[in-house]
């Protein structure tokens, strides 16, 4: 019977992929089109990058709704369209959760984070962290910081366009699949150097409103199938998803175990604490001109964000509702072709209109990741340029050109690495990588962050306990989980040499990640400089001094 099934679902992906290599012209011209305008952008921002403000913050030019809709381009990635999705699509209510993590993680941002960082800082997070304490060990581990979790961000982009460039021109091959991810990285590469944060900043606008526009369609589109009775299109899910009643209830994914319980809890205090420690999220707070925008675009930002959670509801259950389980397996193990796969369906599998949607819906996915990608590779090479090359390295006397050459130079080396490494990712769900990336930013970054901005005590090595135990913690515990041995999905699923039993490390790297910034400090004889946190309080909340 299992068999019969996976023999139907392989002849359905086929007859998908067969209509996608059908529609292979249509579908390459339409990534041609958007490629090529996004490329377009990217030269004239690249002739207007004139000195660094313009290169690491857009020459600070962006107002409060422009940047609200490149914070919104920027975060919702290939994990929130694609892998929320065809989590929600196989699992149901429990993959509904990650919508929810995301977006709640906002008021942490707002209310923590987004105004006193802008106030206080010049263009990377370092700047916030070296400005009352020991300059260069701060800086270093702030960039290593960046870097690291820009990397695992990167990952799951990249995870995310190879799963669906191959899924809409039919291949099936290793070695087509790695070639898709080399020129992801490639764009990438070439959008940063060229561009800088202006270009970036324009290509993540145009982006947002592309994928918001997609996701209104699809989710029309869903409810116009089942006459906008919401009921009708949660109890078809339900029946459809071979589980019942079960899906629409928690516990499918995470709950049959404690194991999965407490996994779901440290996944969501990931999901919950990360955002505020996202580099490439917490450098758009940089672009605007006063605190009052950066304040109204992080407002934007969760009410276009908001919307779009709710609609990936109507994308997940409309895709469990339309399409066979195992057809959505058999096309990517993860789920991450859900909302490709619900465009198809809905359009007609075997009409024209279906070929279109699925590539107007997949060309917008695609946007997604190169715009999101170079936001990411933005972060950690402005951060290794400003902080660690021109304040290590050249100790402060580094002229701004070389500053930029560095962060051009950077740009080239990450993308190199993040290519190495999402070849090898290629098969794991985005979301979960994702949520991977939180977890590292909520351990290393967001105490370091909080303790510098509110706790007058906070010393150097307070600083250098908490990134570095934070960063070491969260990284180990995934190198020995389950993500990356000793399960079918995992990284390398032929070995095993797991022990931690967590997918996410959230629930134990972060209370790490806090407590060793404490004692790190109290154990410290370092004598905090009492002015220089006084000058910060009043610069951090009122914006006076800030550039």
């Amino acid at each position: 019977m299992i068999s019969a099934q996976h023999t139907i679902a392989a002849q359905h992906t086929w007859l998908a992929a067969g209509e996608a290599s059908e529609h292979r012209g249509l579908i390459i011209s339409l990534f041609a089109v958007f490629v090529a305008a996004t490329l377009v952008i990217t030269v004239w921002a690249g002739r207007q990058t004139k000195d660094a403000a313009d290169f690491y913050a857009g020459g600070r030019q962006f107002t409060g709704f422009q940047n609200g809709l490149a914070v919104s381009g920027d975060y919702m990635s290939a994990a929130s369209f694609l892998g929320i999705a065809g989590a929600i699509a196989l699992f149901g209510y429990d993959g509904f959760l990650y919508s929810i993590g995301f977006l709640v993680a906002w008021l942490v941002a707002l209310l923590l984070v987004a105004e006193p960082l802008r106030n206080s800082g010049r263009y990377t997070m370092g700047d916030v962290l070296a400005y009352r304490m020991r300059q260069r060990p701060v800086r270093t581990a702030a960039g290593t910081s960046t870097i690291v979790v820009s990397i695992f961000y990167l990952l799951a982009q990249m995870a995310g366009a190879g799963v669906l460039v191959s899924l809409l021109l039919g291949i099936t091959s290793d070695s087509g699949k790695i070639g898709i991810v080399a020129l992801v990285g490639v764009l990438m590469i070439v959008y940063v150097t060229i561009g800088g944060m202006k270009g970036t900043t324009w290509v993540q606008m145009v982006k947002a409103v592309l994928l918001i526009a997609g996701a209104i369609l699809l989710t029309f589109l869903v409810l116009l199938k089942f006459d906008f009775n919401v009921s009708d299109l949660l109890g078809s899910a339900a029946d459809n998803s071979g589980k019942g009643k079960a899906f629409l209830e928690p516990g499918l994914k995470y709950g049959a175990t404690g194991t999965s319980k407490l996994d779901f809890i440290s996944l969501g205090i990931a999901l919950v604490l990360g955002t505020a420690g996202l580099p490439h999220i917490l450098i758009r707070f940089y672009t605007v001109p006063t605190a009052k925008a950066a304040r109204k675009s992080v407002i934007w930002a969760i009410g276009l964000i908001g919307a779009f959670y709710l609609m990936t509801l109507a994308l997940g259950f409309g895709a469990a509702a339309l399409i066979k389980p195992a057809e959505i397996i058999a096309s990517n193990k993860a789920g991450n072709t859900a909302a490709p796969l619900l465009a198809l369906h809905l359009g007609g599998v075997d009409s024209n209109w279906g070929a279109i949607l699925l590539a107007s819906i997949s060309a917008v996915a695609f946007a997604t990741i190169l715009a999101v990608v170079a936001g990411l590779t933005l972060a950690s090479s402005s951060s290794f340029a400003h902080d660690i090359y021109a304040n290590v390295i050249k100790k402060g006397q580094a002229t701004e050109k070389q500053e930029i050459n560095a962060a051009r130079y950077a740009t080239v080396g990450i993308g190199a690495v993040s290519i190495v490494l999402g070849a090898l990712a290629r098969d794991l769900n985005v979301a979960g990588l994702v949520a991977l990336a939180f977890a590292v930013a909520a351990s290393a970054n967001l105490p370091t962050i909080l303790y510098s901005l509110f706790w007058k005590r906070f010393t150097t090595s307070g600083a250098l306990w908490s990134i570095y135990g934070g960063l070491v913690t969260a990284v180990g515990l995934v190198l020995f989980s389950p993500v990356v041995s000793g399960k079918p999905t995992s990284m390398f699923p032929d070995v095993d040499f797991h022990w931690f039993p967590l997918e996410n490390p959230g629930i134990i790297s972060i209370p790490v990640g806090f407590l060793l910034g404490a004692v790190g400090t109290l154990l410290s004889k370092e004598v905090p400089d009492a002015e220089k946190y006084a000058e910060l309080e009043v610069r951090s909340l009122t914006g006076t001094g800030a550039h």
